[in-house]
């Protein structure tokens, strides 16, 4: 009888210590169970998948769960008219040529729960008719409470229940390298979520809006993503996807995206007064360079050089002569014509606000009340694309 307790004692401990070897080099074995497919009766191994289960280290399913309730896909309708010709020959051969309907898509994003649609400009210009497809795939017809075009940002409106709200974020804490989701209806194949990080920030320069401060960001995003949503790992809006840098159309993992800082003053702007407000002083501003400086006697290093003050405008009437350089406005040091301009932009018309100059080796401080800025004539040519 002893015999028989000691071997079973053995075997006992020879499998526990099995056990703990496959427990620590291949913990997967144990997960993994045996079926039997009912139509071929080949057995399978299937890892069981409890109920519930949290999401694994490193996944954005949260992040993206929570945001891509508020994010719909946006399709436009809108008629253009053919080219026709006063040719007899051409009207005989291709008859008179009518207009045909062009269709659109974009994404956009609800921020409030009375149904306002934070979307861009150039998804929704001249649309004749607009439908919003929300995550529950219900379908609801948009209309435009506004556009600001110097943004390329439009504000739209659905009348519908139980509409899901993308909490806004703070745009002014991030940083290169913070991780980010860009979330849209690229090429229409339905609501996507790419992953990525800051690549930099205030980008400008590009000639893509008349006020540019983009983020930029290695997140996929391509045509159909206009209007969509760039978030952070929480799942809090970031910012509204415009622009990509493409040489095929698709993504080059270079993409902008506009601050929600920027979109919430729009959003103010449009919603309060029905048009967005920005100050305005009549300059011809330029950034310094040998040549200009030269030109001008200008003994400054930094700052925005003025080379044209228009007549009667309010920094005419404040003494800002061409050749004088702003280095302040407000406090606020300027160091190029994209600072100069969107810290002008932000002055309430009206309201007198400090200016300090440089002229030829004098520092000199004037007083100038900003008028409001004009309406655009036209839209600046567009080097990098949309992602329409």
């Amino acid at each position: 009888m002893r015999r028989y307790w000691l071997v079973f004692s053995q075997a006992v401990t020879i499998l526990l210590a099995v056990y703990f070897v496959v427990m620590t080099m291949k913990p997967e074995w144990l997960n993994q169970r045996t079926v039997t497919t009912g139509s071929t009766g080949v057995p399978l191994q299937e890892a069981p998948t409890p109920p519930g289960s949290p999401a694994p280290p490193g996944s954005f399913r949260s992040a993206a769960q929570k945001a891509s309730q508020a994010v719909v896909s946006i399709n436009t309708s809108k008629a253009a008219e053919r080219p026709s010709s006063s040719d007899p020959w051409f009207r005989f051969f291709f008859g008179e040529q009518g207009s045909i309907p062009q269709s659109g898509l974009g994404s956009g994003v609800i921020i409030s729960p009375e149904g306002f649609i934070l979307t861009n400009n150039h998804v929704v210009e001249g649309a004749a008719e607009i439908e919003v497809v929300l995550n529950d795939s219900r379908k609801v017809r948009a209309r435009v409470i506004g556009t600001d075009p110097e943004t390329d940002l439009a504000i739209l409106k659905v009348n519908a229940e139980r509409l899901p709200v993308m909490t806004l974020g703070n745009s002014d804490a991030l940083q290169v390298g913070d991780q980010v989701l860009a979330i849209g209806n690229p090429f229409g194949v339905g609501l996507t979520v790419t992953s990525g990080i800051v690549s930099a920030l205030g980008r400008n320069q590009l000639g893509i809006n008349t006020f540019e401060n983009f983020i930029q960001t290695d997140a996929a995003i391509n045509p159909g993503n206009s209007g969509g949503a760039l978030v952070d790992v929480n799942g809090n809006l970031m910012g509204i996807n415009t622009a990509i840098y493409s040489r095929s159309g698709g993504s080059m993992g270079i993409g902008f995206a506009i601050p929600v800082s920027t979109a919430k003053l729009v959003l103010e702007g449009i919603v309060k007064d029905g048009v967005v407000t920005r100050g305005w002083i009549g300059v011809e501003p330029a950034d310094l360079s040998p040549e200009l400086m030269e030109t001008f006697g200008v003994k400054a290093r930094k700052g925005v050089l003025i080379t044209g003050v228009l007549q009667n405008g309010p920094a005419a009437q404040a003494g800002v002569r061409p050749g004088d350089v702003v280095m302040q406005v407000g406090g606020k040091e300027v160091a190029n014509v994209s600072e100069l301009l969107s810290t002008v932009a932000a002055l309430k018309p009206g309201s007198a606000t400090p200016f300090k100059l440089q002229r030829r080796e004098d520092s000199v401080d004037v007083t100038v009340t900003p008028g409001r800025r004009p309406k655009p004539k036209a839209q600046p040519q567009q080097p990098l694309p949309p992602v329409r």
